[in-house]
């Protein structure tokens, strides 16, 4: 199972970023994917999760509005359309997956959000 994260950069308060999470190693489509975040000294935090299509979202509520998950179950990848950002919204995000019993993370892009 592998997860890598990219997309991450410098963007300036209220622009936009999309993340990718491109996996392989399993059947991507028969799999909730979710994004976490983190912050230097924190522990990681939910961000949002996506079903087995675009119909089966959640967000949590410091995103919800801003932020929207979709997943290309032919290309293997998740995506996390970012915009109106905020300072507080850099962090490194990380997605995540369940497997077996298991939790498998990606290696992590980094986002910050500054002017």
């Amino acid at each position: 199972v592998q997860l890598v994260e990219s997309g991450g950069g410098l963007v300036q308060p209220g622009g936009s970023l999309r993340l990718s999470c491109t996996a392989s190693g399993f059947t991507f489509s028969h799999y909730d994917m979710t994004w976490y975040r983190q912050v230097p000294g924190k522990g990681r935090h939910m961000v949002a999760t996506i079903g087995l299509d675009d119909r089966l979202t959640y967000y949590e509520d410091y995103v919800k509005g801003r932020f929207t998950l979709s997943r290309d179950n032919a290309a293997g990848t998740v995506y996390l359309q970012m915009n109106s950002l905020k300072p507080e919204d850099t962090a490194v995000y990380y997605c995540m997956t369940h497997l077996g019993g298991s939790a498998y993370w990606g290696q992590g892009t980094q986002v910050t959000v500054s002017s």
